[in-house]
C-alpha cells in the first residue's frame, strides 16, 4: 500500500492543502486523482509520497488521467499559492481544465491548420539579429526585449522558437487578447506543423481537447493563447514569449489575482527555460527591474521592413471649436483625412476608448440624469438596442423617451462611445464598410472571427477601443484617427499617464509600417500633456525618465510594494466605520507601511453594496503578506501587487 498527499481542486477546509490517501497502485507527483473528501468526490493533485500514517486514510477512487502534471507546473503552482496568499485549492482551478472528470468525444487539433510549414531560412534586420545573438547568449532566465512597433518582434519570437524546437523543447506564445490569437497562430503555422490554440472562447470540450493533445504529447509543441495558456501541460518548455507584456489583461483581476510575468518567471525558472518579455512599451515597473537585475535589455529601434515611411501626425486641439466646423466631435482635419483616404481605397482606424453611445443621459428641462439604482454611476446609452446600461453590474433598462421626474420629452445625450461613432460615420459614408470592435461586440463580430477581413483591407472603416490599438499588424491601414487622446488621462490612479502613453503609442504603431504615406490625427483636450507628446513621438525614454522620478517621489512601484484592501457593505455608514476600524489596526500592526485611505472606492456603490478602500505602501512585500491576516474574512477583498488603484 501507498499513501499520498493529495491537493484537492475544491477548498476542503481554509487551513489545510492537502490531505493523504491511500492506493495500492504506485502514483507518480502531479497525477490528477478522484477522492472522496468528506461526503463529496472531486478531482486532486497528488503532491508526493509519503509514510504509513497513524490514522486511517481513505483510498484514492482512480486515477482521472493517465498522464501526470509537469514538475515544474506543480512547483509553480505551489509558489503562486503562497505569493499570492491564495488557497492551493483556487490555483488548481485557474490552472485545470473545467469538466476535467467528463468522458467527451474525440476532437480534432484546436488549429487546423492545411499550410505546409515554410521551411526557407528567414533574413533578419541588423537588430532582429542582434536580439537573437543576445537570447542565445543566455542559457535561461529572462531578456526584455524592448523593440518599437514593426520592428519585426515576431520574428524574433519564431526564430527562437525554432532554435527551442531544435533542441526537442516546447514554446507558449501568450499574447494580451484573444483578438490577436488568430494573427499569432497564421504567422507561427507557416513555420511549425503542431500549434495548439487555447482561450476561454473556445467550449469546454475544445479546452479540454488542447489540454490532452498537450499533456499526453511527446512531441514538442507551439501552445498560442492569452493569460491562462501558460498553464498547459507542457511537459519539456523551453521559451515563454509574453508578447505586448505591458498590457493590464496579464494581471489576472479574480483570486489568485496573479501576474502572468511573475508565474511565467518561475515557470521558466524550473524548466530551465528562456522567458522573453516583448513590448514596444514595456511598464516601467518592469523597464526598472530589469535595469537593476541587470537582466538583459534588448532594443529594437528601426523598422523591419525597408523604406519605411514614418506616419504624418497631425494634432488637433479640441478646445479651438473652430477646428469643429463640420462635425462636433470629429474636426475637419480628421474629416478631410478620413475622405482622402477612403478616396484612395485604403483603411481607416478610429480609436476610441470609450464603448456605448452616449455616457450621460439627461433631462434639458430639469437637470435629471439617467444613473444606475445600484451603482450610483452613470447609465450609457446603446443606441442599437435601445438600451441604457451599467457597465458595473450590467443593468439595462429601456431608452426614455420623457424624464422620469418632470415627465418632460426634452432628453439630451452627452458623451461619446465607440457605437455613437460608428452610427455618425454611418451616415457620412454609407456605403463604405465600417465595423465597430470593443466588448460589446458579438462572437461573430470580434476581431479574431474578422481577422482575413481586416488584414485584406475588405473593412474600409475600423472603429474600435484597445482590443484594435495593440499588436495587430494591418497592410491596409494608411489613417489614424484618435478620437480623444486624454480620455484616461483625468483618472484618479498613478498608472493613467502611463497607460495614456502606452495606448497612444500603440495606436500610432498600427500605421508607419511600410513604404507608403500614412496618416496619424489625434484629438485632444491636453496638447502639451508629456503622455500625450511622448505617445506621439513613441519617445519612450523621455517618458520613462520623467515617470520613474515622479514614482520615486510619491513612493510608488517599483519603489514601493501595494496592498490594496476593498470593503462592501449594506450600508455607507458600515462601510466607513469597518473601512476605519480595519485602517487603524493595520496601523498598529506595523511600524514599516504606510496606509493611505480609508476613501471611497473609484467605483463607491456596486450592485446595492457601499464599496470603500485601504491602499497600504509597504518597502518589504512580506509585511504586506503578514498584515493579511488582520484582514476580515468577509466583506473583504485584497489584491497584492495591484496594478491600478480603481
Amino acid at each position: 500500500m501507498h499513501f499520498y498527499l493529495v491537493s484537492p481542486i475544491k477548498i476542503v477546509r481554509s487551513n489545510a492543502e492537502s490531505f493523504t490517501y491511500s492506493s495500492e497502485e504506485k502514483l507518480t507527483p502531479g497525477t490528477i486523482v478522484l477522492i472522496e473528501a468528506g461526503k463529496k468526490q472531486m478531482c486532486g493533485v497528488v503532491m508526493q509520497e509519503v509514510r504509513k500514517p497513524d490514522f486511517a486514510t481513505k483510498p484514492i477512487i482512480k486515477i482521472v488521467e493517465q498522464y501526470p502534471l509537469p514538475l515544474p507546473l506543480i512547483q509553480t503552482a505551489t509558489w503562486m499559492s503562497r505569493y499570492y496568499h491564495t488557497h492551493l485549492a483556487t490555483v488548481w482551478q485557474t490552472i485545470l481544465p473545467a469538466g476535467i472528470t467528463k468522458k467527451r468525444r474525440h476532437q480534432e487539433s484546436s488549429v487546423n491548420s492545411k499550410n505546409t510549414p515554410h521551411r526557407t531560412k528567414n533574413v533578419f534586420t541588423k537588430d532582429q539579429q542582434s536580439a537573437l545573438d543576445a537570447i542565445d547568449s543566455i542559457s535561461d532566465g529572462t531578456v526584455l526585449l524592448h523593440g518599437i512597433t514593426g520592428s519585426g518582434k515576431t520574428l524574433v519570437y519564431i526564430e527562437a522558437a525554432k532554435r527551442a524546437l531544435s533542441e526537442d523543447l516546447s514554446s507558449i506564445i501568450l499574447v494580451p487578447e484573444i483578438a490577436l490569437t488568430s494573427q499569432v497562430v497564421t504567422e507561427f503555422s507557416r513555420y511549425f506543423p503542431n500549434v495548439v490554440l487555447v482561450h476561454s472562447k473556445q467550449t469546454e470540450a475544445q479546452r479540454h481537447a488542447a489540454w490532452k493533445q498537450v499533456i499526453g504529447s511527446h512531441e514538442p509543441a507551439i501552445v498560442i493563447g492569452p493569460r491562462s495558456a501558460l498553464f498547459m501541460p507542457v511537459q519539456q518548455l523551453g521559451l515563454i514569449v509574453i508578447d505586448e507584456c505591458h498590457e493590464p489583461s496579464f494581471k489576472q483581476e479574480q483570486s489568485p489575482r496573479y501576474s502572468a510575468l511573475r508565474a511565467a518567471a518561475i515557470l521558466a525558472s524550473q524548466h530551465e527555460a528562456k522567458l522573453i518579455l516583448g513590448s514596444a512599451t514595456p511598464s516601467v515597473t518592469d523597464y526598472y527591474y530589469a535595469k537593476q537585475s541587470n537582466s538583459p535589455i534588448i532594443t529594437m529601434t528601426k523598422p523591419a521592413r525597408p523604406n519605411t515611411v514614418k506616419p504624418t501626425i497631425t494634432m488637433v486641439d479640441m478646445t479651438r471649436r473652430d477646428n469643429f466646423s463640420r462635425h462636433y466631435f470629429l474636426s475637419n482635419q480628421l474629416l478631410n483625412s478620413l475622405e482622402n483616404t477612403l478616396k484612395k481605397g485604403q483603411q481607416v482606424l478610429l480609436f476610441h476608448n470609450r464603448r456605448g453611445t452616449a455616457t450621460i443621459t439627461l433631462c434639458r428641462n430639469c437637470g435629471w440624469q439617467a444613473g444606475c439604482p445600484r451603482c450610483f454611476i452613470p447609465l450609457t446609452l446603446h443606441a442599437d438596442n435601445h438600451i441604457l446600461s451599467c457597465h458595473i453590474c450590467n443593468l439595462s433598462i429601456n431608452a426614455l423617451t420623457s424624464c422620469p421626474e418632470c415627465h418632460n420629452a426634452d432628453i439630451v445625450y452627452k458623451g461619446i462611445g465607440t457605437k455613437r461613432i460608428e452610427s455618425e460615420v454611418k451616415k457620412l459614408f454609407p456605403n463604405k464598410k465600417i465595423a465597430r470592435f470593443d466588448g460589446d461586440s458579438m462572437v461573430q463580430e470580434t476581431v479574431d472571427a474578422r481577422y482575413d477581413e481586416l488584414k485584406n483591407g475588405e473593412i474600409d472603416i475600423i472603429v474600435g477601443t484597445q482590443v484594435v490599438a495593440k499588436g495587430l499588424d494591418l497592410p491596409h491601414l494608411s489613417m489614424v484617427g484618435v478620437v480623444q487622446a486624454d480620455a484616461g488621462l483625468s483618472l484618479p490612479d498613478y498608472s493613467a499617464p502611463e497607460r495614456t502613453f502606452q495606448l497612444l503609442a500603440q495606436v500610432i504603431g498600427r500605421v508607419g509600417r511600410s513604404s507608403t504615406p500614412t496618416e496619424v490625427i489625434v484629438q485632444t483636450y491636453h496638447p502639451s500633456h508629456p503622455a500625450i507628446t511622448d505617445g506621439l513621438s513613441q519617445n519612450y525614454t523621455d517618458f520613462y525618465e520623467r515617470i520613474i522620478a515622479q514614482r520615486q517621489t510619491t513612493a510608488f512601484p517599483p519603489f514601493t510594494h501595494l496592498l490594496k484592501l476593498t470593503c462592501s457593505y449594506r450600508t455607507e455608514a458600515t462601510a466607513i466605520k469597518n473601512a476605519k476600524l480595519l485602517a487603524q489596526n493595520l496601523k498598529e500592526a506595523s511600524r514599516n507601511i504606510t496606509v493611505c485611505g480609508p476613501t471611497p472606492a473609484f467605483y463607491e456603490r456596486v450592485r446595492d453594496t457601499y464599496r470603500w478602500q485601504i491602499v497600504v505602501k509597504s518597502q518589504h512585500r512580506q509585511e504586506l503578506v503578514n498584515l493579511l491576516q488582520h484582514v476580515p474574512a468577509t466583506h473583504w477583498q485584497y489584491e497584492l501587487d495591484p496594478i491600478s488603484l480603481l
